[in-house]
């Protein structure tokens, strides 16, 4: 990625894929940027150098995280940094700006574990021969709907990560697209299931187009979901889990399964969403059978959410 001239000197390959993850995720720990682009190396020292660089020439800043009784590192980019990225036109820009403020706020332990939930998809494709990197994954991309039970209502439906994953077997290649939402035991259970009639809602959702021309126009409902214009099939939904003890997030699941069975939208839905935690996957990979079905039977499946099969 070359810079524009203004950009700092010294900065090698690995700096330069440093400042677009930083950039697309927002908040990156040392540890994390170590994983994701330079898990070949068994230490991570040029990495830091060239991370000092970045702050040196006043791309990026730092605050620090204490964990398990040590200080780690938290990187997001300045404004000059960003616009910095943004001049070379490699990634989708962002509105979104991280401050020092931002940085140490509440959502800093989310937005760290988003991007652990990335880095588990992008572990487990080297381990399997997939393909998944760090910029595979894009946080709080926005999709807009209306639902039926709230009539007149422009809503919008924010995941935390929408992320894509080319699973690999023998010669073919799937193309997965997963809506990802990161939950660390901070909202109600009544507030996650709501999101899963959100998603529902959005997968029904089939906008209205013009009509003809002038003041007499009229609005005309086509055949085609708003999702069809994005994506080509619907996204699965993976809900993942962290924060809190093993039990206390299986008693979870069990109540999000049950309030999910009481949502008549989510009974006639075509979405297809998983819930498991954070540990599972890091450990065991997306495609063991780690997913709990949020709807139906609740024999674990693998990330493709298909149902099990009878033994």
């Amino acid at each position: 990625m070359p810079y524009p001239h203004t950009g700092p000197t010294g900065l090698g390959q690995i700096g330069q894929q440093a400042v677009q993850v930083i950039y697309q995720h927002r908040l990156v720990s040392t540890g994390q940027l170590h994983q994701l682009i330079t898990p070949h190396h068994t230490r991570a020292e040029y990495l830091r150098r060239q991370l000092h660089v970045l702050r040196k020439a006043g791309l990026a800043e730092t605050v620090g995280r204490r964990i398990s009784g040590q200080t780690e590192l938290l990187w997001w980019l300045t404004e000059k940094g960003a616009s910095a990225v943004e001049s070379v036109g490699l990634l989708p820009q962002r509105p979104y700006r991280m401050s020092p403020e931002a940085a140490q706020g509440p959502l800093q332990e989310h937005t760290l574990a988003t991007v652990e939930t990335g880095l588990a998809f992008v572990d487990w494709s080297r381990r399997l021969g997939h393909e998944c990197g760090p910029l595979d994954w894009s946080p709080e991309t926005a999709h807009y709907y209306r639902d039926d039970a709230r009539p007149g209502e422009d809503l919008s439906l924010v995941p935390d990560a929408v992320l894509n994953y080319v699973h690999t077997q023998a010669k073919q290649r799937t193309l997965l697209t997963f809506f990802i939402e990161v939950d660390r035991t901070q909202m109600t259970i009544a507030r996650l299931a709501q999101k899963l009639h959100a998603y529902a809602a959005y997968h029904d959702f089939v906008p209205q187009q013009p009509s003809g021309r002038g003041p007499r126009a009229s609005r005309r409902t086509t055949s085609t979901p708003a999702w069809r214009y994005r994506y080509p099939a619907f996204p699965r939904l993976l809900l993942v889990l962290t924060g809190a003890s093993e039990e206390r997030l299986a008693r979870r699941i069990a109540d999000l399964r049950s309030l999910a069975a009481s949502d008549p939208a989510l009974s006639t839905t075509g979405l297809r969403a998983g819930v498991t935690t954070l540990d599972q996957l890091r450990d065991r990979g997306p495609f063991e059978p780690i997913f709990t079905p949020v709807l139906g039977p609740a024999a674990p499946v693998d990330a493709w959410l298909k149902p099990a099969t009878p033994a």
